[in-house]
């Protein structure tokens, strides 16, 4: 089969171990994303099969059928609403799931939060310019970091990643408060953990508000700017899951506000570089890590070359 690798913006695919699964394909890498459903149209209008990595590239109908040869979309990790499932369908052709790992995106957002918390890229930017023991040049900035101990880690989802987190914020000494949907908060409360009374009191009582939410209908924009207006003017919000779980602009204004963040997801990637949150000083920004990781990359990439495998011997 022809394959097109999308969006490996690192060029590491080549190198993992799983790569020799498709020894006896052939195969295409693009370390640079297309823009626009012509550029993309032109450029896998050749190929079989596409791999793609999350939801790096979207699949619409209009794209879909604008590719005649195309017989099978890889997922790396699960489908999310990036694939126009029913056009696939019409057209004939196969989409084929992966796996996933919560280990990785927990790590992430475990790191955002501690490196946030105790200002460490502040201080490790103003030390390379020569000042000792310096987060920021403005005085009133200037201030210290916190610890986590006895501090309110709020968590929106109690999923396989929110759990997780959980358990880092229990040994870290901090009260866990669980929000999120019925199932969810039932989870939270089989496992011994408090769940928050409403939205209000979760946002009000977090230090530290993270979420873990899948993106779908009923979680879209459900983070609103008056949920912000209810947060603690100190308390740190972090997304490492979909930005578009916020309501658009609601972010930018609590953030412009004063508020903390740090974030792995944006509305538009790869982020541009004139974008707010990377001029902020009370933003921490990172270039969707969440599965950017060796170990997540083999496992998200094996089961999506065995797919193919499996497909082009059936």
């Amino acid at each position: 089969m022809k394959i097109a690798i999308l969006d490996d913006f690192q060029d590491v695919v080549k190198d993992l171990d799983c790569f020799s699964l498709l020894r006896n394909h052939d195969v295409h890498i693009f370390t640079h994303g297309a823009r626009g459903v012509g550029q993309l149209a032109v450029r896998l209008a050749s190929f079989d099969a596409v791999v793609l990595i999350r939801e790096r590239t979207a699949f619409s109908r209009t794209l879909l059928q604008k590719l005649p040869n195309l017989k099978l979309i890889s997922q790396t990790g699960k489908v999310s609403g990036h694939i126009d499932l029913k056009a696939a369908a019409e057209l004939g052709i196969t989409i084929m799931e992966g796996v996933g790992d919560p280990t990785a995106p927990a790590e992430l957002t475990w790191a955002l939060i501690m490196a946030s918390m105790r200002k460490i890229p502040q201080y490790v930017a103003y030390l390379r310019e020569g000042l000792w023991q310096t987060a920021s040049i403005t005085p009133g900035n200037n201030t210290l970091g916190s610890v986590l101990k006895g501090r309110t880690l709020g968590i929106w989802g109690y999923g396989k990643i929110g759990k997780l987190v959980s358990g880092y914020g229990r040994a870290f000494g901090m009260h866990v408060l669980v929000w999120g949907s019925e199932a969810g908060r039932d989870r939270a409360r089989a496992d011994g953990i408090d769940v928050a009374d409403s939205k209000e009191q979760f946002f009000a009582s977090s230090d530290v508000l993270t979420l873990h939410l899948r993106l779908n209908d009923a979680t879209r924009g459900c983070v609103q700017e008056s949920d912000f207006l209810h947060m603690k003017p100190t308390g740190l919000f972090v997304n490492t899951s979909r930005a578009e779980l916020i309501q658009p602009g609601a972010l930018l204004a609590a953030v412009l506000r004063g508020q903390p963040a740090a974030l792995d997801v944006f509305e538009m990637e790869p982020l541009a570089p004139e974008s707010p949150f990377l001029h902020l000083a009370n933003v921490l920004a990172t270039p969707h890590l969440g599965y950017v990781e060796q170990s997540s990359y083999e496992i998200y990439f094996r089961a999506a070359f065995q797919n193919i495998v499996d497909y082009a011997v059936c």
